[in-house]
């Protein structure tokens, strides 16, 4: 109730987690203006990292829209230099939308500790017999945090190349 004495209401408070978070992500779009997949790469890292912080503010991300200044802010400075890359003002706030979203629902599904998710299914409650290839990719390290960052960097990677055509 405290914070209440500095914010008008819940709504306010919740806007301001959404607005630190993404505040926070400011990579650089210094350089020529055909290395924007690159910047926009080094974006959506950032942005990733920046959630798995705070994973318990990953669901407002992905159900609040950016509404302060700050966070408008950073939206605006990444499609700005897209723009400066010719790409139009829609398209260039459609592709930093493409990559934000991209980037949350990897978060949601990585950080597994979100509101909702309570139980953690464990190895083994878990029989693979029947299910080869997901036993041997599990073997393999599925689930573990290298994958995860090795399948960000696959679906990134992707995204982006479909983005430059």
């Amino acid at each position: 109730m405290t914070l209440y004495h500095y914010l008008p209401n819940k709504a306010a408070l919740l806007d301001g987690l959404v607005e630190r978070v993404v505040a926070a992500v400011r990579p650089s779009f210094d350089g020529p203006a055909g290395e924007w997949p690159q910047h926009l790469r080094a974006f959506a890292v950032a942005f990733r990292d920046e959630l798995l912080r705070h994973p318990g503010v990953i669901v407002l991300i992905a159900t609040r829209p950016a509404r302060s200044p700050a966070a408008l802010k950073a939206v605006e400075d990444t499609a700005a230099a897209l723009g400066r890359a010719g790409i139009a003002p829609l398209q260039a706030l459609r592709i930093v939308n493409s990559v934000a979203t991209f980037v949350i629902g990897h978060c949601l599904a990585e950080a597994a500790t979100t509101p909702g998710h309570p139980e953690q299914v464990t190895d083994d409650v878990l029989d693979l017999v029947a299910f080869p290839t997901l036993a041997a990719a599990v073997e393999a390290g599925l689930g573990t945090p290298a994958d995860h960052q090795a399948r960000f960097d696959l679906a990134l990677d992707a995204l982006l190349s479909g983005l430059c055509r």
